[in-house]
């Protein structure tokens, strides 16, 4: 197993590039960029679709033979207002030309010429609230499957406040096995309010053949290949993070830790 923790490459231009190949599956790819005002970031898309998510900050796209315009309007994500994103098939060449400081996440998995290229977002995302008590959590939908608007991708952000955990009570979509269960890979990009702060994330199977826990730090990317996969906000930091999930089959399906299933049964 490779390392799960993934740094930045740097405070500009292309920070992350989690292919399949590096991650060593087989479905989920994800980009992050982050521009000045006035540089651009291009793409050819091959065999993959994707879902383009303004995380923070404004921009001009193309793609998929249209111009888009100008999108974005939140302009530090821990605004919480629903993200400007952009689904665009298999076969799409993309630009985005930075009008201000932007913050761009491009999440990427096999297409199949399902879907016609579309804006997703911020229309029909909401911001909704999920869990009890210290494992309260808000979450953005922006493709989730019961949004019918990717072939594989399922995307979504979530905020946890300072002190309280997500992800949680740990779970596990790692068996192709539906409805039990679906195979989904699955990347997480972080966030920390204020900048400087960390959360936790552990990674583990029942097994124990695999148990990392990991501090994360502003812009980092955590690999999810199997298992369950926790995090945690300390007192004082706000965490968001931007999950990108993708397999065989494009629905959300998982099992729950079998020694922490009680705490779902007790707040059903």
């Amino acid at each position: 197993m490779g390392d799960l923790l993934l740094k930045p490459a740097g405070e500009h231009g292309k920070v992350h590039d989690v292919t399949p190949e590096s991650a060593g599956w087989g479905y989920v790819g994800f980009q992050l960029y982050r521009l000045k005002a006035g540089e651009s970031a291009t793409g050819a898309l091959g065999d993959r679709e994707a879902i383009i998510v303004y995380v923070e900050g404004k921009g001009h796209l193309t793609g998929a033979g249209r111009d888009w315009g100008v999108l974005g309007e939140r302009m530090d994500v821990f605004e919480k207002t629903p993200p400007h994103a952009v689904y665009l098939p298999d076969g799409s060449d993309w630009s985005v030309t930075a009008t201000t400081d932007l913050t761009l996440a491009v999440c990427l998995a096999p297409g199949q010429g399902g879907h016609e290229a579309a804006q997703i977002g911020p229309m029909g995302i909401e911001l909704t609230p999920r869990g009890k008590g210290t494992n309260t959590r808000y979450v953005n939908n922006i493709a989730m499957e019961m949004r019918d608007v990717a072939d594989s991708l399922l995307v979504t952000e979530v905020y946890t406040p300072a002190g309280h955990w997500s992800s949680y009570p740990s779970h596990r979509h790692d068996e192709d096995d539906f409805p039990n269960m679906t195979y989904l890979e699955e990347t997480y990009y972080h966030r920390l309010n204020p900048a400087q702060g960390f959360g936790i994330q552990r990674v583990y199977t029942e097994d124990g053949s695999l148990d990392e826990t990991m501090a994360v730090a502003n812009h980092d990317v955590v690999l999810v290949p199997k298992g369950h996969h926790p995090c945690g906000a300390p007192y004082g930091y706000e965490l968001y993070y931007l999950n990108v999930m993708a397999g065989p089959l494009r629905k959300w399906r998982f099992k729950n830790d079998p020694a922490h299933d009680w705490i779902a049964a007790r707040d059903a």
